[in-house]
């Protein structure tokens, strides 16, 4: 039973106006972190421990990473959303475009002295990548089913290794 054309509730939200609000608060986030990582972020991760500030480190590329993929997914909707593109061209460029950036998580060292407005941002950008993620999958299908969850991991191996390549990254 059912219909043959199902209406995609994400597409729908994609493609009408109720997408502006999704499209400020991802733009918004990009803004804030930027503000936040230039400013007030960087005098607190001068206060951390060598091992906190290598994690801090790590996690302010993910997270930049993270905000900057999101918001090219959204560009791209909202190109389409305007006529700029077309669907199957959005579909075509939104290829390139990665959903799937983690974070370290709760229980790795030095994750506890890490700013609480700094938390807040890794969370909220996790959060919306989740959502996009799922808007994604809805309208163009699932693309990531071969792409790790971006959850916080619980592997501590993983995470040394990260925080020794961020370390010697430095110089």
């Amino acid at each position: 039973m059912g219909s043959a054309k199902t209406i995609k509730l994400a597409e729908r939200r994609v493609f009408s106006q109720s997408f502006k609000p999704l499209y400020q608060e991802g733009m918004g986030l990009v803004e804030q972190a930027a503000e936040y990582l230039d400013g007030k972020g960087r005098a607190e991760a001068k206060k951390l421990s060598r091992t906190a500030a290598t994690l801090y480190a790590a996690e302010s590329m993910r997270l930049t990473t993270r905000l900057m993929q999101v918001a090219s997914w959204l560009l791209l909707q909202r190109a389409a959303n305007s006529g700029e593109m077309t669907r199957d061209q959005v579909a075509s460029e939104k290829s390139k475009v990665r959903l799937d950036t983690a974070s370290a998580h709760d229980e790795a060292i030095g994750w506890a002295e890490l700013p609480a407005d700094f938390l807040d941002l890794v969370t909220r950008s996790l959060r919306l990548q989740a959502l996009v993620r799922r808007m994604d999958e809805e309208i163009y299908g699932n693309a990531f089913t071969d792409a790790p969850p971006a959850v916080r991991r619980a592997n501590p191996v993983s995470d040394q290794i990260s925080l020794l390549n961020t370390a010697f990254a430095r110089g």
